[in-house]
């Protein structure tokens, strides 16, 4: 394949494209601050994307938690001494948020609990505001459709957050695919050490709610839940009404450097190899789950499997599970691929907690967590193969930096939903697949989404929204 055709078969995952009829893209206000809203005031929005927010304008905080609000004001005095917190609005609900705000937003930055992604993403589509959504965009496939239809509409910018997208690794390795390096890929191998579900969907009674806290607002769409604290502030993720587990939460980030460099779409069957727990509405505490993709573009079928949680015979505790994060707590616990620890063992290195192989007919390259630097194993081999021609365009700056700076130049950002969808998508199937049991294939039809053979899983394709929060 030529360079031109490289670039224009990129297109979709680099930015570069034109957008028309959004805010913040006037040459007179070309350089000036965006007027941002922060949506989600946990310990995403708080603590990793905060700081990026700042250096816009914070204008306004939208959370039912008040802690989560005080906390983040804090952070932005602290981030930016100067900065008037008084003036920035606040809100519990953010439905309040843009019937107060609408007209005075340039963008939104979405960190919510993920059955929250989509109605407030919207909300700001309608309005032209531009919006930055964190993984794995929503908490189904069809409100991922819907995001994708209105942003087309709008014209508006839009960002998922897989920052590792915007990392030098992601384009580098497609630029080695793409040069041979290592042949037709048949094989990707994803591991993650992330834990993010239960044996069983035992929980806490239900607890006085904390002061300032609207819960009702916290629930929004989902299904009413009295509040205990195995829900929040960050056990949602382990639950089916709420989260979408550890694939939710890593499948986007270490999918994405293959998804993009071996031009994948749709998958034709994703089915659970390995599971255990996942008991009575919460994911499970290991998984192998195998997405099947036709070839394409003149790329041989392929396919990919990621795995998490805890290996075969350990046993889920405070001890092998931090309870924060809910990370295995030592490699050796860690559920990994066999392949893995054989060429761990074969070259005497360590890969990491999480990353990905990919294994072609020529040779094998990996991958770190967030795209961050790639390798054709051994290293002999890498040194020994031509460096690639840069053919794809560098990310200036970060993700949330490549999102604003789009926002004001009016061309897309480089994991705008066109590009970012399909892959939320296959994170996605891997919950159904779950939902539907193990070694039990879902035969998967993108056009029409929906589950083919297994035609009871199409309920968890959409979302049913309690009153008064419908799209």
């Amino acid at each position: 394949m030529k360079r031109r055709e490289f670039i224009k078969n990129a297109a979709a995952g680099i930015g570069g494209l034109s957008v028309l009829g959004a805010r913040g893209q006037d040459a007179a206000g070309a350089k000036k601050p965006l007027r941002v809203a922060l949506i989600g005031c946990g310990g995403r929005g708080c603590g990793e994307l905060l700081p990026e927010l700042c250096k816009e304008r914070v204008v306004a905080l939208a959370d039912p938690d008040r802690r989560c609000i005080e906390a983040s004001l804090a952070k932005i005095k602290k981030t930016v001494p100067s900065a008037d917190t008084a003036a920035i609005r606040t809100f519990g609900d953010y439905r309040k948020l843009f019937d107060a705000m609408g007209k005075e937003l340039d963008a939104v930055v979405i960190a919510t609990p993920n059955h929250q992604h989509a109605p407030p993403a919207l909300m700001a589509m309608r309005r032209g505001i531009h919006a930055y959504v964190e993984k794995p965009l929503t908490h189904t496939i069809a409100e991922a459709r819907l995001l994708r239809d209105e942003a087309k509409r709008t014209g508006v910018v839009t960002q998922m957050g897989q920052h590792g997208h915007s990392n030098e690794g992601c384009r580098r390795l497609c630029e080695y695919i793409w040069a041979g390096a290592i042949g037709q890929v048949h094989e990707v191998h994803c591991w993650t050490s992330r834990c993010d579900g239960l044996y069983d969907g035992h929980h806490s009674p239900a607890l006085p709610l904390p002061e300032g806290f609207d819960w009702d607002a916290w629930i929004g769409p989902g299904p009413f839940r009295n509040y205990h604290a195995d829900l929040h502030p960050h056990g949602w993720h382990l639950w089916h009404d709420f989260g979408n587990g550890s694939v939710g939460n890593m499948a986007c980030h270490l999918i994405d450097p293959s998804y993009w460099a071996l031009k994948l779409k749709t998958p034709e069957a994703v089915e659970v190899e390995d599971m255990y727990g996942g008991i009575d509405g919460v994911w499970p505490i290991r998984t192998r789950i195998r997405w099947d993709f036709p070839a394409r573009e003149g790329m041989d079928p392929v396919k990919i499997y990621f795995y998490d949680g805890l290996a075969a015979g350990q046993e889920y505790s405070e001890k092998t599970v931090g309870k924060r994060w809910r990370n295995t707590t030592k490699r050796e616990w860690q559920n990994l691929p066999p392949l893995l620890l054989e060429l761990e063992k074969k070259y005497g290195r360590d890969f990491g907690r999480n990353g990905s192989l990919l294994v072609g007919d020529k040779g094998i390259m990996t991958i770190g967590e967030f795209g961050d630097g790639c390798r054709i194993v051994p290293e002999e081999s890498h040194r020994a193969f031509p460096i690639p021609d840069k053919i794809l365009p560098r990310v200036k700056g970060t993700h949330q930096e490549d999102f604003f700076n789009a926002c004001r130049s009016g061309t897309q950002a480089c994991a705008n939903f066109e590009y970012s969808v399909p892959l939320a998508e296959i994170a996605l199937l891997g919950n159904i697949a779950m939902i539907a049991g193990l070694k039990r294939r879902v035969e998967w039809d993108g056009a029409a989404m929906r589950c083919t053979n297994l035609p009871e899983l199409n309920t968890h394709v959409k979302t049913t929204y309690r009153e008064g929060w419908s799209l």
